[in-house]
């Protein structure tokens, strides 16, 4: 039996960022609403800019070029999941692109309706607090998928997703699509 040969995807950078925001959305949802709480929603919110950033200038398979979920993209790995035989990708396959798009996108919402919040402009009124509160719900159905899905096409496709954002190594086909 030969080896499965690995292929280096995710970088330090991607993965320091991963389970960083990862364990301070963990934090933030169920420990207290504090200072610390504040605090951390804020270095979440600057990871998400660093890794947008890093998402232009870093390695290879952590920038947009390699995984942005086109339309195009989006139907052709839907196709393929319909067809019960899904497109390997280096990359985050398009789904996944998507929801990482989507988290991205909640964390700096819910940061900035945290500031918001705190604004003496906004004092008394509810609006902001409501928002924040639904932006919270809105992550943690999007975290309870994201998890529920890479854990599903890991064991779908015999590919490590979880193992891989931890050793940042995936498996390298000979039949492989790099988007």
């Amino acid at each position: 039996m030969t080896p499965v040969a690995r292929v280096r995807v995710w970088d330090a950078w991607v993965r320091l960022t991963h389970w960083a925001v990862a364990g301070i959305v963990v934090w933030n949802l169920f420990g207290p609403t504090d200072s610390t709480h504040r605090l951390l929603g804020y270095i979440a919110a600057g990871l998400v800019v660093a890794r947008v950033l890093w998402g232009f200038v870093g390695s290879r398979h952590a920038r947009f070029s390699a995984w942005w979920p086109t339309r195009l993209h989006l139907i052709e790995y839907l196709r393929s999941l319909a067809s019960g035989k899904p497109m390997h990708h280096v990359s985050h396959n398009p789904l996944g692109g998507l929801m990482a798009l989507f988290l991205w996108f909640l964390i700096l919402a819910l940061a900035m309706s945290g500031w918001i919040m705190r604004l003496d402009a906004f004092w008394g009124e509810d609006w902001p607090q409501e928002i924040h509160a639904w932006l919270s719900v809105a992550v943690e159905v999007c975290v309870c998928v994201h998890v529920a899905a890479a854990v599903l096409m890991s064991v779908w496709t015999r590919e490590n997703l979880v193992g891989a954002m931890v050793t940042g190594n995936k498996r390298d086909t000979t039949n492989k699509k790099a988007s």
